[in-house]
């Protein structure tokens, strides 16, 4: 329509609104798809009236337009698919579940079973709600479907009574409810159940500013009558605005679009599978004890390496620890990194006071970063990258006085840090050192919180030394709870590990102490456990393992107790000299327990599958346990937290590289070589170290994508979606395919895995993800792929323009980028879907901005094709590498003209890919892999093919956790190699998983990509050159890929170190220039 039409109808709806034509006015604004009338919409939907809601909706979106439409027309048919139930018609309900409900089976068949399944309740309101009820009581009165009901323990069990928050703390109701809450039945305005904590969890959703997720209408920047939305736009802006990028712009104008769960992400009540358990499930025997030198305040397993232990003291001393080996992996004095950037209050008391003990040390819950709290101001953080590896990260004068505890969180799907202190404040930074959040409220010192997560909706608890109890929402707009906690002094919250129930434990001033369990429901005790018999001069600590068992340090012992029994369930002193109030902490399965001794030790518990996992950890390589690669802090201060600058990441003109230390994971130096000690309760000998072959079916598990393999399509690009349920394969044709595991008895979880076939998945109009190839040479082409976070759409090509095509209708949203020249990588931004990186075949990297259409900036330097794009957050960089093995960082928006090529060798594609710290960096080459410093781009280690591994590489991938290197060859053979030390572990050879008949054929099948499950450390998937796709697991009895090679002998697989280096100078680097 021309501008002037468009005009015209402008002023028709401005003169029918002015005379009052109410129906003409709504039926033209539909009709023409030009204004959204926001007031008019809202109420309707008060008013309940749903057909005239979807009619008016749909002039502006249809069903499959996208997901976020399908969504909202699902919310809208669902209400009233409820509301038929509730009036008890059940003709209407079948005539809405036939009608307008069937079309949605088509992308989640289980929900529209359960939603079928309730027209089969007699009574639909008291069986649905009922089943929520933690403590059901038989016959109670339900009268409506839309009324909350909870059923009342009728035990007793509940002191103190429900909680009446003041009506400051009760966020404000939306003006109708949210349309994206897929639970059974929808949230009610926070004063229908104010005292309950699961009221205020449901209703956050609509006040916090960082879910989201929500449809409320005050969210909207334009006139309160009128919205401006384009009908059913085409144009890149308009469509690619419905992707949830996080622009601020962007933000606000799709707030009413948004529901806060998609379709696929519905979950429903299940009864607690009561598991089997003996009392040799707890680790009560003592394997040995650990000498720290110094008071130990503060411990923590490590979340997947479970013999590696964190220790805080009381001197101000980091230390690292593996437990299986009985040896300090490193340690970190107390020291103040930038004394100038701290208050000068704080500068006046350290020059008298430090060092400054320990209050608490935590690991993140992907073990990338450690942080430690001081007991003055201060918090220091780490990055982990591997045991040779624990590098100052950032330090922050985070409060006035003792910093009480330290956590870490996912707020908006970012790592933050949680931090409260003696000030009675709880402050959330992210790892810059900027702070996000300021949460004021507690009237006493802040002594510890708890962050976490509820469906969608982040939190976090905290406790005050008044014992004062509040909830708060990532938001500023203060807590959502408060009340006491039992002794009103110093009391730590946890949930267990499924996260579904939720405890206390701490003392009273008087030297009480108290352990129970919260009904999140109620806001209430549900259960007090007894076996305290001692007052206590200081505070119990307490830990939960095996979503079963609760264990408690006091009186010099550690007691345990069933989570479901009140009465304590065994004790152990461990073989005695324990402390009055000894500190604990289990690792994450659950088979090891770490307890502090009077004597300034850490004793070491154990059940028998922590006593075996004690006997078979591998002692890390000398070289990776001593020799750190050190990197300068960041230094920041409370009060100026707004202004970090970024990292610096500038290698001097003048300085080249020094040679790689370690190549093939040998030190080709001179230096001594350590045999680490041997368990002294060990008797059977260790017995040699042995690569890990991987070469019959029965080895592994492996499953193969059905209606994958095609001869004359071989796999180009690879991903993952991100949720971990499906694959995403790009063949050389343009051609994308889609797999996705389906939940069900077999595969409960709906992850992507080699023990159940996934379906090939394809939209009920059988569209393919075809790219266009108008006047492509397709042997030429060099495809690309990028996938959105929130995997609702991927971006690709295949030498034509790029595509954007819709994850769930297949539907091309837009093209761009026509080429000359063509585009040969994709990257996202990782914190902005609106920005892509894009390279392309002449060189240039553009840096394109899909919302708006535009190529804000062009970066150049390279000499050949883009073959490999990464950014870094923590680094705030890009890397990009060629078809020489030549790469270069740049900033964001520009690159510095002084950058040249740092390495030279055989013509091939380079890929990149970061480490999960954000500095490491893997370099993947067909003559080699590489592992760099990205901030000073300094090769650090480097393998070269050898031995059983001879063929060229064709990719290579990072495990999610970052602690593998999945590599596979040109021969077929596939690599496992430790991220740390590029050593080798485990060789997986093609009959494992190739079919005779392929092996013996004419034509050679090989992987020519690899990649990684986003959540499962050892999963991976191939493509290969026939086109087939296949995910590869060990056996569930191994559960892992080998061991790492031990580093005793200077060999590895028969070959030194010196030998290697010689067979591959070709493979050296030149000098690195910026």
């Amino acid at each position: 329509m021309s501008s002037l039409s468009r005009e015209l109808v402008f002023l028709i709806l401005q003169f029918l609104e002015e005379e009052k034509f109410k129906e003409s006015v709504h039926k033209l604004e539909q009709e023409s798809g030009f204004f959204f009338n926001m007031k008019y919409f809202e109420e309707k939907v008060h008013a309940g009236e749903w057909d005239e809601v979807e009619k008016y909706l749909s002039g502006f979106t249809k069903v499959d337009d996208n997901r976020y439409s399908m969504k909202i027309f699902f919310e809208i048919r669902k209400q009233k698919y409820l509301e038929a139930l509730d009036r008890q018609d059940k003709a209407k309900a079948v005539e809405i579940l036939v009608n307008d409900l069937k079309v949605f089976s088509t992308f989640n068949e289980d929900l529209y079973k359960e939603i079928t399944q309730l027209l089969t309740l007699g009574n639909f309101s008291l069986n649905w709600q009922h089943q929520l009820c933690k403590n059901p009581r038989p016959n109670p009165d339900i009268k409506t479907l839309f009324m909350d009901h909870t059923c009342t323990p009728s035990n007793g069990a509940l002191a103190p009574g429900p909680v009446n928050l003041p009506t400051a703390a009760v966020s404000k109701p939306v003006p109708y409810t949210s349309l994206g809450a897929h639970g059974p039945f929808p949230p009610t305005a926070a004063a229908a159940n104010a005292n309950a904590l699961a009221g205020w969890m449901v209703n956050a959703a609509a006040s916090s500013s960082v879910q989201a997720a929500v449809v409320t209408a005050s969210s909207l920047p334009v006139p309160p009558n009128q919205v401006s939305i384009l009908k059913r736009p085409i144009t890149p802006p308009a469509t690619l605005g419905m992707v949830e990028y996080q622009n601020a712009d962007h933000e606000q104008s799709m707030k009413r679009l948004r529901p806060a769960q998609s379709v696929e992400e519905v979950t429903y009540p299940t009864v607690r599978q009561q598991a089997s358990w003996s009392l040799d499930d707890l680790p009560r025997t003592v394997a040995f004890t650990l000498h720290q030198g110094s008071a130990v305040t503060s411990l923590d397993f490590h979340p997947s390496h479970h013999t590696l232990l964190l220790v805080g003291c009381n001197n101000g001393e980091i230390t690292l620890w593996e437990a299986g080996i009985r040896e300090k992996l490193g340690s970190k004095p107390f020291k103040i990194w930038d004394m100038q950037a701290c208050t000068l209050t704080f500068q006046a008391s350290a020059a008298k006071d430090a060092p400054f003990p320990v209050t608490r040390v935590t690991w993140s819950p992907d073990g990338t970063f450690c942080g430690a709290a001081f007991s003055k101001h201060l918090i220091h953080l780490y990055a982990y990258a591997g045991p040779n590896d624990l590098r100052q990260h950032l330090e922050i004068d985070a409060h006035a006085g003792g910093v009480n505890d330290i956590a870490f969180a996912h707020p908006n799907k970012q790592l933050c840090v949680v931090t409260c202190g003696d000030d009675k404040l709880i402050k959330v930074w992210d790892l810059t050192g900027r702070k996000l959040f300021n949460f004021e409220g507690h009237e006493a010192p802040v002594y510890s919180i708890c962050p976490h997560q509820k469906e969608n909706i982040q939190f976090i608890f905290s406790t005050a030394v008044d014992g004062k109890i509040k909830a708060w929402l990532y938001d500023n707009m203060g807590s959502r709870v408060d009340y006491d906690a039992p002794g009103h002094w110093c009391t730590t919250m946890l949930y267990s590990a499924d996260g579904s129930r939720l405890f206390s434990c701490g003392t009273g001033k008087d030297g009480d102490s108290f352990l129970v369990e919260w009904n999140e429901s109620e806001g209430a005790i549900k259960r007090t456990y007894t076996g305290f018999r001692k007052k206590s001069a200081g505070v119990v600590q307490f830990d939960t393992t095996q979503n079963h068992f609760l264990a408690v340090g006091e009186d010099s012992q550690i007691k345990f107790w069933d989570m479901d029994n009140i009465n304590i369930l065994t004790t152990t002193d461990a073989e005695g000299g324990l402390p009055s109030l000894p500190r604990l902490r289990f690792n994450r399965e659950g088979n090891l327990l770490a307890v502090t001794t009077a004597d300034n030790g850490i004793k070491i518990l154990a059940n028998a599958t922590g006593m075996r996992s004690l006997r078979t950890v591998e002692a890390p390589p000398f070289e990776a346990l001593r020799s750190p690669l050190e990197a300068a802090a960041i230094k920041v201060s409370g009060p100026s937290v707004a202004n970090v600058a970024p990292v610096s990441c500038k290698v001097e003109r003048s300085s080249p590289v020094r040679p790689s230390p370690i190549l093939n994971g040998v030190d080709t130096m001179a230096r001594s070589m350590e045999k680490p000690r041997a368990l002294d309760d060990v008797n059977d000998k260790v017995k040699p170290w042995q690569l890990t072959e991987i070469v019959e079916p029965v080895q592994c598990r492996m499953v193969t994508m059905p209606e994958s393999t095609d001869a004359t399509n071989k796999v180009a690009r690879l991903l993952y979606t991100n949720s971990g349920v499906g694959i995403l394969a790009l063949g050389s044709n343009g051609v994308q395919k889609l797999w996705k595991w389906v939940r069900n008895e077999q595969n409960p979880s709906g992850k992507a895995t080699a023990s159940v076939i996934p379906q090939h998945w394809q939209p009920n109009s059988g569209l393919l993800m075809t790219n266009d190839i108008s006047g492509v040479n397709l042997e030429e082409a060099v495809p690309c792929i990028a996938l959105s976070k929130n995997d609702s759409y991927v971006m690709s090509a295949a030498g034509g323009k790029v595509s954007l095509f819709n994850m769930m209708t297949f539907k091309v949203m837009t093209t761009f980028m026509p080429p000359p020249p063509a585009s040969t990588f994709l990257a996202f931004h990782p914190q902005d879907n609106n920005i892509l990186a894009i390279g392309m075949e002449d060189s240039t990297i553009h840096i394109y901005n899909v919302r708006v259409d535009e190529v804000k900036s062009k970066l150049k330097g390279h000499q050949k094709r883009i073959t490999g794009l990464a950014f870094s957050t923590t680094l705030n960089i890009l890397v990009s590498s060629a078809l020489r093995l030549e790469h270069r960082h740049m900033g964001e928006e520009k690159v510095s003209p002084d950058t040249t090529a740092c390495g030279k060798a055989p013509n091939g594609d380079t890929r990149v890919q970061f480490h999960a710290d954000q500095v490491r960096l893997l370099v993947t080459h067909e003559t080699q892999l590489a592992i760099y410093d990205a901030s000073k781009m300094e090769r650090i280690r480097q393998w070269v093919p050898q031995d059983a591994l001879t063929a060229p590489i064709s990719c290579a991938a990072y495990s999610c956790n970052s602690q593998l290197i999945f590599a596979s060859f040109c021969d077929g053979n596939i690599g496992v190699f430790d991220a740390d030390t590029l050593r080798l572990r485990c060789r997986v050879g093609p009959s494992a998983y190739l079919p005779q008949a392929v092996l013996n054929g004419s034509q050679a099948v090989y992987p020519v990509v690899v990649a990684a499950h986003p959540q499962e450390p050892n999963q991976f998937a191939v493509g290969l050159t026939d086109g087939s796709v296949k995910v590869i697991e060990p056996t569930e009895s191994d559960s892992k890929w080998g061991v790492s090679p031990p580093a005793d002998n200077g060999l590895l697989n028969g070959r030194t170190g010196s030998s290697s280096t010689a067979s591959n100078n070709h493979a050296q680097p030149d000098q690195v220039q910026r």
